[in-house]
């Protein structure tokens, strides 16, 4: 169920247009958030004047970009998660697209006519990106994507697509299937010239394609360890997926497993750990051969949960169930704190306005602000990794000591 564990809820906003008023959007935005915000109090601040504040400032002629910016100044005055302005300018706007499409028929009804195919999907090249005062980096790729068949690292400084500056949706629109030169700068005063072929990424199913994609075994002094990405943990489906590879599928065999939560959407729902039980039944089925499967009721070796600070909302209650409940040790740095309940709506110009609507407490605690602290600190800033990853490899080397006992 989505509703709990990605802490969402839906509602059918206007017909989307194609121009852009911005004044009237400004209103109609501000108007949703003092309907729908979880604190009639707004969190303590002045909004009537942060309110006049901003919108002194928006223009209906400004460009799309510049007027997001003014926005989401107003709403991260309110100082709390889940409340933010996607435009289609930005990748997230496909991926939260997708996130509640299958859930919610208003948002799929609402914005599909406006959509390539009527879905949610972009030209890009399957890589999570931060904006710093020195460019654009690299701090996710996506397991089968187009960067990772391209040697993209995480770590790398993108420093042109095809000559030009770089731009998440932008560089690629119009490039789909197309060899694109790209330089990166894997580390400081190293450039590389490479070759991407960016293709259309389908906001509902890139995660679960990226997830499927990375489970991989890792062999460390005899003790195998599975490990396993979930980019989004919004809606069963990516519960599914996890359950077929660590109980019937490639990490079944494991000896342990890492469950990777870093980065990515939330989502996930307090049943989830049910599957990580003190002990489980198994099933030996025997075939005319003689030949043997064996199949577990949940997974009962050892795990650890792998986090670091992009790790937020549904993702959160997991990290502190696995504390709580003793189910395995903790390991990366500590999560977002973003962990209230949010709702996703449609403005009149298709934009996308996440709302904080509910507050949320697990276990009589308020995570939002705060997070939950790893067991084991391993701190990472992924500039100029160069595809390194000391979180992982903390994780698979705890997950093996616990394998074998030590």
């Amino acid at each position: 169920m989505l509703g709990l564990l990605a802490c969402v809820f839906f509602l059918l906003a206007p017909a989307v247009g194609r121009a852009a008023e911005y004044l009237a959007i400004f209103d109609e935005a501000v108007a949703i958030v003092e309907e729908q915000f979880f604190d009639p109090g707004m969190n303590g601040i002045d909004w009537v004047t942060a309110v006049a504040e901003h919108r002194a400032r928006v223009t209906n002629d400004m460009h799309r970009a510049a007027f997001g910016d003014e926005m989401n100044a107003l709403l991260g005055r309110l100082e709390t998660s889940h409340t933010q302005l996607y435009t289609q300018d930005d990748p997230s706007w496909y991926q939260l697209a997708g996130v509640f499409w299958e859930g919610a028929n208003d948002v799929a009804a609402t914005l599909a006519p406006q959509l390539d195919d009527g879905r949610p999907r972009y030209v890009g090249i399957g890589i999570m990106t931060d904006e710093r005062p020195e460019g654009w980096f690299v701090t996710g790729v996506l397991q089968g994507s187009p960067a990772e068949a391209a040697s993209i690292l995480v770590g790398d400084r993108i420093v042109s697509i095809e000559g030009a500056p770089f731009h998440p949706i932008r560089s690629f629109a119009d490039r789909a299937d197309i060899e694109t030169g790209l330089a990166v700068e894997r580390r400081p005063g190293e450039t590389l010239d490479l070759t991407v072929v960016p293709a259309w990424l389908d906001g509902v199913t890139m995660f679960e394609d990226a997830m499927r994609a990375s489970a991989e075994v890792y062999e460390r002094d005899d003790a195998r360890v599975g490990h396993i990405r979930a980019w989004s943990y919004a809606g069963q489906k990516y519960q599914d997926i996890l359950i077929q590879t660590i109980i019937f599928g490639a990490l079944k065999d494991a000896d342990a497993l890492v469950l990777d939560l870093r980065g990515g959407w939330g989502g996930a729902n307090p049943t989830y750990l049910n599957l990580f039980t003190d002990s489980a039944i198994t099933m030996t089925s025997i075939g005319r051969d003689g030949t043997r499967f064996i199949f577990a009721s949940g997974w009962a070796k050892p795990v650890v949960l792998l986090v670091d600070e992009g790790t937020r909302s549904g993702k959160e209650l997991i990290a502190h169930g696995f504390k709580a409940l003793g189910i395995g040790p903790v390991v990366g740095e500590r999560t977002a704190g973003a962990a209230v309940g949010g709702r996703i709506n449609v403005l009149s110009d298709g934009s996308l306005l996440y709302v904080a609507a509910v507050d949320v407490l697990v276990d009589g605690e308020r995570l939002e602000g705060v997070g939950v602290a790893p067991d084991i600190a391993v701190p990472f800033d992924p500039a100029f990794a160069a595809g390194a990853d000391p979180q992982r490899d903390r994780a698979v080397e705890e997950a093996a000591r616990l394998a074998r006992g030590d």
